[in-house]
């Protein structure tokens, strides 16, 4: 072990010190940290260096405050054993020196100068206390701070103050005279900490505590002078201060003093209560003393009278409420703390007067004045339980008290009179009427909800404008909630009044809101009481308590909500099982099987809100619960009974439809099960008087109930619904509204004819399927509907539309239940639904959005009613595809609303598509007819319209192929169904033997070309759903092709027809792809599409498709044009060879067409290539003949020179004369067509016809020569024909001249590069290079960072992917040009031919000789060319490098010791990449030269060289197995300290390539902990504490499991410490540091330890970096605190004189 003489602590730990005085905040925190660290081992050492660096005092050290810090925690440290009494005191000299040389006050240095002689005061009191005394004189500028002293000394060691309390009052008082005010808090602070002290001594040696009467007269006097002259003082803080140490003192000094003094104090302490919240706290604490001295007295009797308090305690009381008041979140705790001090004080008032305060405190409730009834309220409940006793014989009156406050408004009080109404029945006070009447009183309030809860805050009385605290009605309702669930569960005592007084409370509309909570209080009644009978017997005898009609009908209609607050439902559902007993015994089963289930769908409310429709089908349960119930019951009269209590409830819910609704129905379900007649239209008379039918809710209820009804009572319903309708307007009120109020008369009749239309609908639906035919005959056949229709509101209109489905639905489930019928003047009800879907601009629709919803009930119906027998005739659907088809065209907003429109739409044409045809041609034109209508949709530049046009034809496909591929059922079933007309082939052999309802469609029928056409450019739409849709489309329309019959006659091979079911396969493949994968490549699912729809196609289909191609081309869409011409480019390539004459004729018009009428000039481009394509695979003599005639013809009809957009048809001549086949044979043509054209001669006879053939004949001569002129502008036949000849060497020395020119551009020359940029755009556009353009006019002339070589890179990039034929004689072009004298050529063949050999995979030799000519390169001249090659030869494809990896590998090992760093980066980063794909048996020769070499470059400056480097090093590590191992293992632990300190690199690259290599090279070290260390956040984190917690965890590693690898580790470690990064340094300073703290090697100890100490002390004083100095403070504390290392803690030291002396006269000369 290091002896304790070769660790220089005392220097280290006066180079720490001063560091305290360090600029850097980081630094002074580590150095503070080591000093305690150190101080806490070796106090003395600290102190002896503090001692010495205190002397010159703040002028000359310029952190005192750490200095004093640092010396009161070292002076805490020292063992009794260790203490010094002569140093003690010099160390107080030095601290009282220091404040007594300034008239600061609470600095941070006097701060902590005092705790330093209060620490020193902690051992040698004595000696502390002397110290203070020298300076105690009124003269003395430090007096101030030597009470502070005193004080924080009481404060802080009570026990060892007290015995000199008595001496420091004798020093004191003869000065406490001539305080200044602005120095009296201090010393009113001071007397408070001493009476605290006092008070702490007294109490733990009450025997032994120093209070003679000198104390007492010291006492006396201070209290005298605090009270009669200081508490007077006109400064706010002087007063407080004061009021504080009195309160402190009053339990101090004599009664005769106290009393006297109390007509003085009193009055003073509540005059503070005027300030803030803070200080009215301070004043209340000391009035809790005040009240505790002079009431509480063991010595005597109280020396107030309680009128003497009733000021006092009318103060406090509005001080109760600032608790309440406070809403800010950070005044809370005062609030709080004030608020139990309140108590207090009242508690100790009580204790003496308890009477006295009771009656005050009810005197006070009934003044009515809030802030004085809230805080009387909160003290009663307060004071209750703990004076129970003496306020036993009170009760009575209190309860009269509570009873009056019962009608308090404000929410404050409330809530106070809640909560002691809580604690009075707590302590049995609630009895008898008063405690029903109390309960009643939480109930109501348990009854407040968001709805009530405005009406409470808009109450007109304007005293709640005087709010007691923040109270809303929601904490005031939870109060209450938690009151009664309390009162019900933990007092038994309350079950008498509680039940069953509990289930008064159901029933009244008041107590609404409550119902959940009084539901949940009475299963707890009945969980804990066990006399259950008893309790139902109760409920049966009194005659106040609801009957069990009642609760069942009041309950019921209260399940509505499942998501109401407080779990209602289940609460309900749980109350009804328990009071199952109280109805019809046979009940009790029923419901003991049916509530779980009705309990478990509402028990998960986060799932319910899932699902749309769940009040729909909770309220349907809740009526199914009833008639089940009902029909259990089997007792007339109790159903009667309860049918009564239905009628009676509607006055509890007349302004709450939703509720009314679900009675409407619960009574509708019990007169179905009622067999009285009377009974029954009673009561729905009664049902419909009760209605709301204004409210669309209310009046849907009372649909749904007429329907209930008449399901048993339908001719009773119908004569009361034929009752109403004739009554219509006819009262006489009316009839005078109406006189006056058009708009009255319009609403009222409105919702009585929307009503009546529900009701009837609703009739129908629930009448019995056996007796509707007759009663809907008899409502549509006489008009009866028509008297509905005079509707003009929305929701009007939608009721009565709703109503006419349901009778739509009601034919439908007649039939479905086997009683069909045909619904009569079927078309006429279709007409009045158009009619009233339509928008009148009298109907004042209010919102676009009732429009909508209406349209879209009325697009339901339609369907529905399309649905029925009879079929439609033709004009019937005209007139409906008519009124709809254009809702396809409506905005897409509202979502919500128009999406249900729009499938309700496609719905209803799947319908008219069901229904109409009489087999399957007619059936199929009913398709098209339907499809051709749609195709403005499909087509259109709207993309929400083209989504909804394709959803709506795929649809109807899919209905085609149910009903004309799989069968069709007459009931209209989908899928497999007994009804299913299926045709079995085999058994009916000829189709033409099948009866006509069997005949398939032909194929022709289906117009595949025309459809495919129209669709396929969608499969390129911009929308992604289009383009699934429609390929989906085009799927369907061959599937169901291909189950046709194809015409008679047509022969097909089986290979075609396997070729065919392959391409739908495919097809089909594609969708699928489209429906998991929506990231693919569209275009590549169209190709795929288009591939597909080549082989299905017939000839006959694939020329229509090819004449229609006009309009796909000139789609509004760009993409979709786009894909059609690709579409026309594949078919023609494909399959152009079927074409005849004619056909192809045609498609070149259609194309020429698409050309004119095409606006963008990129289409009209892509168009002319379809052209070229059509000419190319077909008869291009016939093409150009086309071509030709139409130009002939604009050029006698049109002046082509003013055509917007150029002429098109020179644009055709360009593509011709540009296209690479078409060029020469154009130009035959031309030719051809222009020696053919013959010269006229004039014919007297025959003039008319010569003049017709002269024009004629100049209008073609006239399109071939725009041709030939247009050819020439494409480059000319000889020129353009030598450029292509010449094409690479051209290029080769165009490219190497641009390097040349560079390299003049250098030496201030640009002229020559703008010649040659000219020259080679020149090039590029003749030969038709625009991409190669585009890249010379971008970077052309840009010049930096060798951007130039950039260039020619993108050029050789751009050739290899327009022209990879050239590459091959271009390449060997630059591999000659690579010895040629001018560097910058050199350069510019280098950089070409770096790129060219990522393209050079298909070609095997030439790729040897480039690889040969690259190595030979690399030892260029130019760091330039070198750097290229180098990277062109790891950019060889991968196919082919593991050939040349060795070689290449070869390079790159040379390379890396490049003298040019640029090169050296090169060579890294692409030894990085060839890595990746590098076999083992390359690598390993030259592994350790690797190895080491990357060593040496990751200490480069270059970050990118050593975030690379170490990369690299990680990558290698996956080669070091094997024979190598062991010596890879070698170059790893060499390589690990400069992992481990770069892992916190001032690059974030670095310390990114750092972690992934450590990760790598981790199994190789065989270290069992390690990777769990690696996994740490400590590891991963950028923080610098972290990166320090993971080098302790790692050297805990090394030292551990690594102990031999220590040694060279460290001294790795040490050559750190002069790193040209100070983050570094810092980091091996750290890790050293914590490696020889955790190492018990006594060699590595020894030789390092001293080493290190000696270097860590140097930095300190040394290193103008914080981040160093701070890291070198820790690490010497980390040293220093070692186990390892702990002999100089014993040292004794002196007082470092000649070592301070040498230290400072080094700080000097640094």
């Amino acid at each position: 072990m290091a002896s304790s003489t070769s660790i220089p602590a005392s220097e280290a730990v006066q180079v720490l010190l001063s560091l305290l005085a360090d600029d850097t905040s980081s630094v002074r925190e580590a150095s503070m940290s080591s000093l305690k660290d150190i101080a806490a081992l070796n106090p003395l050492l600290v102190l002896d260096c503090c001692a010495v660096v205190s002397r010159g005092g703040r002028r000359r050290f310029g952190n005192m405050a750490g200095v004093f810090q640092v010396m009161a925690f070292g002076v805490r440290a020292l063992d009794k054993k260790d203490v010094d009494s002569a140093f003690m005191a010099k160390l107080a000299k030095i601290a009282t020196a220091e404040l007594i040389s300034s008239k600061e006050l609470n600095s941070d240095w006097q701060r902590a100068a005092t705790s330093l002689l209060v620490a020193i005061g902690s051992h040698l009191p004595d000696l502390m206390m002397e110290e203070i005394y020298l300076h105690l004189s009124g003269a003395n500028s430090a007096l101030q701070s030597m009470v502070q002293i005193l004080a924080e000394f009481a404060s802080t060691d009570p026990l060892q103050f007290i015995p000199h309390w008595k001496g420091v009052l004798s020093r004191i008082l003869p000065i406490l005279g001539n305080v200044r005010d602005m120095h009296r808090p201090i010393f009113a602070n001071a007397f408070k900490c001493w009476c605290q002290a006092a008070w702490q001594y007294s109490i733990d040696f009450p025997s032994h505590f120093p209070q003679d009467g000198d104390v007492m007269s010291f006492l006396n006097s201070a209290f005298e002078l605090l009270l009669r002259v200081w508490a007077a003082s006109r400064d706010l803080k002087v007063r407080v201060a004061s009021v504080e140490a009195l309160g402190q003192m009053v339990g101090l000094i004599t009664r005769t003093q106290l009393k006297t003094a109390l007509p003085r104090l009193i009055p003073t302490i509540l005059d503070l209560y005027k300030k803030d919240q803070d200080i009215a706290f301070l004043a209340t604490c000391s009035l809790h003393n005040l009240l505790n001295a002079s009431l509480l007295s063991e010595s005597g009797p109280p020396m107030l009278d309680f009128e003497d308090l009733t000021l006092v305690l009318s103060t406090l009381l509005p001080v109760v409420s600032f608790n309440n008041d406070s809403k800010d979140q950070s005044d809370f705790p005062v609030g709080l703390k004030m608020y139990n001090e309140v108590q207090h004080c009242f508690l100790t008032v009580g204790l003496v007067y308890p009477d006295d305060l009771f009656l005050f405190l009810v005197n006070k409730c009934r003044l009515r004045e809030e802030p004085l009834t809230f805080g009387s309220l909160c003290i009663l409940k307060h004071l209750l339980p703990r004076l129970s006793e003496a306020w036993h014989s009170k009760i009575p009156l209190l309860v009269e008290a509570v009873k009056s406050l019962l009608e308090e408004q404000n929410l404050g009080v409330r809530k106070a009179l809640s909560e002691l109404i809580v604690v009075m029945a707590s302590h049995c006070y609630l009895v008898g009427s008063s405690g029903e009447l109390f309960i009643e009183y939480l109930v109501r309030h348990c009854a407040i909800t968001d709805q009530n809860r405005s009406d409470l805050e808009s109450t007109p009385n304007k005293r709640i404008e005087m709010k007691i605290g923040a109270v809303t009605p929601g904490e005031l309702r939870a109060v209450c909630e938690k009151g009664l669930l309390l009162v019900t569960i933990t007092i038994p005592e309350m079950e008498h009044i509680l039940w069953p007084f509990l289930l008064r409370m159901i029933i009244p509309l008041t107590y609404t809101g409550a119902v959940a909570t009084v539901c949940r209080c009475i299963s707890e009644l009945w969980r804990h009481r066990s006399y259950s009978n008893d309790m139902l017997s109760e409920c049966k005898t009194r005659p106040d308590i609801p009957s069990a009609e009642e609760l069942l009908a009041r309950l019921l209609v209260l399940l509505h909500n499942p998501l109401a607050r407080e779990q209602l439902a289940t609460q309900i559902l749980t109350v009804l099982c328990l009071l199952a007993p109280l109805f019809p015994k046979n009940i009790n089963l029923f419901w003991q099987d049916e509530i779980p289930k009705m309990k478990a769908y509402v028990s998960d409310t986060e799932d319910l809100k899932q699902d749309p429709s769940y009040q729909d089908t909770w309220d349907d349960m809740i009526i199914n619960f009833l008639a089940e119930s009902l029909d259990v019951i089997q007792d007339a009269d109790w159903v009667m009974s309860l049918g009564n209590v239905f009628a009676k409830h509607y006055e509890l819910y007349a302004s709450d439809d939703q509720h009314t609704a679900l009675l409407h129905r619960c009574l509708g379900i019990l007169l179905q099960k009622v067999n009285d007649r009377a009974y029954v239209c009673d009561k729905i008379d009664w049902m419909y008087k009760q209605a709301n039918i204004a409210n669309p809710t209310n009046r849907l209820g009372l649909a749904k109930a007429m329907g209930l009804v008449a399901a048993s009572h339908l001719d009773t319903v119908l004569e009361k619904l034929k009752d109403i309708l004739d009554n219509v307007g006819q009262s006489i009120f009316q009839r005078i509204l109406s006189l006056f109020s058009d708009s009255f008369r319009t609403e009222e009749s409105d919702d009585i004819h929307a009503a009546l239309a529900l009701m009837y609908g609703y009739a129908a639906k629930y009448a019995p399927s056996t007796v509707i035919e007759a009663r809907i005959n008899a409502l549509v056949g006489t008009n009866m509907l028509s008297r509905l229709l005079h509707v003009r509101l929305p929701k009007a209109k939608q009721a009565v539309i709703t109503a006419i489905d349901l009778l739509g639905n009601a034919v439908i489930n007649a039939a479905e239940s086997g009683s069909p019928f045909p619904l009569k003047r079927r078309d006429q009800l279709l007409d009045y639904i158009l009619t009233l879907m339509g928008r009148d601009d009298e109907d004042g629709f209010a919102d676009y959005n009732d429009l909508l919803r209406t349209q879209a009930l009325a697009i339901s119906a339609c369907t529905t009613l399309v649905s029925v027998e009879p079929k439609l005739t033709v004009e019937t659907r005209s007139h409906v595809m008519k009124a709809t088809l254009g809702f396809f065209a409506i905005p897409n907003d509202p979502v919500d609303v128009v999406n249900p429109l729009i499938d309700n739409l496609i719905t209803l044409l799947c319908a008219i598509l069901l229904t109409g045809g009489e087999d399957g041609r007619s059936r199929a034109e009913l398709l098209m007819l339907i499809l051709r209508q749609i195709d403005q949709f499909v087509c259109s530049p709207v993309e929400y319209q083209r989504k909804r046009g394709c959803l709506a034809v795929h649809e109807m496909l899919l209905k085609f192929r149910m009903i004309c591929v799989s069968g069709y059922c007459a009931l209209g079933c989908r899928g497999s169904c007994a009804h299913n007309k299926q045709m079995d082939r085999t058994l009916y052999g000829n189709f033409s033997k099948l009866p006509s309802a069997f005949v398939l469609p032909s194929r022709e029928a289906l117009c595949l070309g025309d459809r495919v056409i129209m669709y396929l450019p969608r499969c390129a739409d911009t929308n992604s759903e289009v383009r699934k849709i429609s390929a989906q489309i085009l799927d369907l329309l061959f599937s169901i092709s291909l189950s046709l019959p194809r015409p008679a006659g047509s022969s097909i091979s089986a290979e075609d027809i396997e070729l065919s079911y392959s391409a739908l396969s495919s097809l089909e493949d594609v969708i699928a792809i489209l429906r998991n994968d929506t990231s693919i490549d569209p275009s590549e699912v169209f190709n795929r599409i288009v591939s597909s729809l080549c082989i299905l196609l017939t000839k006959e289909e694939l020329v229509a498709t090819l004449h229609g191609c006009s309009v796909a081309i000139c789609d509004k869409i760009k993409q979709s044009a786009e894909g059609a011409i690709q579409a026309v480019v594949e078919f023609v390539t494909k399959r152009g060879r079927e074409l005849t004459e004619i056909d192809i004729s045609r498609t070149t018009q259609s194309l020429i067409s698409a050309t004119v009428h095409a606006t963008d000039k990129h289409l009209r481009v892509e168009t002319l290539g379809a052209i070229s394509s059509l000419a190319e695979n077909t008869s291009p003599r016939t093409v150009f003949d086309e071509v030709l005639a139409a130009a002939g013809r604009d050029t006698i009809t049109k002046d082509i020179s003013r055509l917007r957009g150029g002429w098109p048809m020179q644009d055709a001549f360009y593509a011709f004369s540009q296209h690479m086949v078409l060029s020469v044979l154009f130009l035959e043509h031309v030719i051809s067509v222009l020696s053919q054209i013959p010269i006229l001669k004039g014919d007297v006879e025959r003039l008319e016809d010569s003049q017709v053939d002269s024009h004629t004949e100049d209008g073609k001569l006239q399109a071939a020569i725009f041709a030939l002129t247009a050819f020439f502008r494409g480059g000319g036949k000889v020129g353009k024909r030598a450029v292509e000849q010449n094409y690479a060497s051209v290029l080769s020395e165009l490219t190497l001249q641009l390097g040349s020119c560079h390299g003049l551009t250098y030496s201030g020359q640009h002229e020559p590069l703008r010649n040659l940029l000219t020259a080679f755009q020149a090039f590029c556009e003749c030969v038709g290079d625009l991409e190669m353009g585009k890249i010379l006019a971008r970077d052309g002339e840009l010049l930096e960072n060798e951007r130039w070589i950039s260039l020619i890179g993108d050029i050789a990039g751009c050739i290899s992917i327009k022209r990879p034929k050239e590459v091959q004689n271009i390449c060997l072009f630059f591999q000659n040009s690579l010895d040629r004298p001018q560097k910058y050529q050199r350069e510019a063949a280098a950089a070409a031919l770096s790129e060219f050999v990522r393209y050079s995979g298909g070609l095997g030799s030439l790729l040897e000789q480039m690889v040969e000519v690259l190595c030979r390169h690399v030892s260029d001249e130019s760091s330039t060319v070198r750097r290229l090659c180098l990277r062109g030869l790891v950019q060889i494809p991968l196919i082919h490098i593991l050939k040349y990896t060795a070689q290449v590998l070869g390079v790159i090992l040379a390379l890396l010791d490049d003298l040019d760093e640029s090169v050296q980066l090169t060579a890294v980063s692409c030894l990085l990449m060839i890595l990746n794909s590098s076999p083992d048996d390359a690598v390993e020769p030259i592994l350790l030269n690797l190895s080491i070499r990357l060593r040496n470059l990751q200490t480069s400056m270059n970050a990118k060289m050593r975030a690379t480097s170490f990369a690299v090093f990680g990558a290698l590590s996956k080669y070091g197995i094997g024979v190598l191992s062991e010596a890879f293992v070698e170059q790893v632990h060499a390589a690990v300290p400069r992992l481990v300190l770069h892992l916190h690199d001032e690059d974030f690259s670095v310390r990114l390539a750092c972690r992934n290599t450590l990760k790598q090279v981790c199994p190789l070290m065989e270290i069992e902990g390690m990777l769990a260390v690696l996994n740490t956040h400590s590891f991963l984190s950028d923080h610098r504490s972290d990166y320090e917690d993971f080098l302790r965890d790692i050297a805990k590693q090394f030292t551990q499991h690594l102990p031999s690898r220590v040694d060279s580790y460290m001294a790795s470690t040490v050559q750190a410490f002069d790193a040209p990064w100070p983050i570094i340094q810092a980091n091996a300073i750290y890790f050293c540091s914590s490696m020889l703290s955790l190492s018990d090697n006594q060699h590595i100890l020894a030789v390092y330890h001293s080493q290190v100490f000696g270097m860590l002390v140097g930095k300190l004083s040394r290193s103008p970096d914080a981040v160093v100095r701070a890291t070198s403070s820790a690490a010497l504390g980390l040293l220093l605190k070692s186990s390892h290392l702990c002999s100089w803690r014993a040292v004794e030291l002196d007082r470092l004189e000649s070592t301070s002396r040498n230290h400072d006269v080094e700080s000097t000369k640094n």
